[in-house]
């Protein structure tokens, strides 16, 4: 079963903060019915107590523990910010093009965050991510099982 699919990613979005892309990449959850609205709020205080930029111009707000009733379903968005968004006022250089929103029921989230990790530690796959135009791209890069290790 796909977690990302084409109602769950945006393409070129028009956001100037980070509070703005998270709040999208929630939204995008609430429509495709993964998660209740005020899984919103629990993204945006997870991000409060600690950053969810890992690096390679993206980064993966999801909620908290606290907001585990808000999941209905495992899914995940993706918004794509080619111009990018200073992600730490700290870190000005450190700029997100890929706001991915998780939400995973159980402890789904670790296999999830994993293959995320996993996929896009390679520039060359965030780069084509970032600059691509079909939404097919994203599906087929986030939904590729990961290979085991030998």
């Amino acid at each position: 079963m796909s977690i990302v699919s084409k109602e769950t990613i945006l393409i070129n979005a028009q956001v100037k903060t980070k509070t703005d892309a998270i709040i999208l990449a929630g939204e995008l959850l609430v429509k495709a019915g993964h998660v209740t609205p005020d899984y919103i709020d629990g993204m945006l205080a997870r991000e409060e107590t600690m950053s969810t930029y890992i690096g390679n111009g993206v980064a993966i707000p999801h909620g908290q523990f606290e907001n585990k009733e808000s999941i209905r379903s495992t899914g995940i968005s993706v918004v794509q910010v080619r111009p990018g968004i200073i992600w730490d006022d700290d870190e000005p250089d450190e700029r997100a093009y890929l706001i991915i929103g998780i939400a995973a029921t159980n402890n789904e989230h670790i296999g999830v965050l994993s293959n995320l990790a996993e996929t896009l530690e390679e520039e060359s796959a965030v780069q084509e991510l970032v600059h691509t135009d079909d939404p097919t791209v994203i599906i087929e890069c986030l939904n590729r099982p990961q290979e085991e290790p030998v």
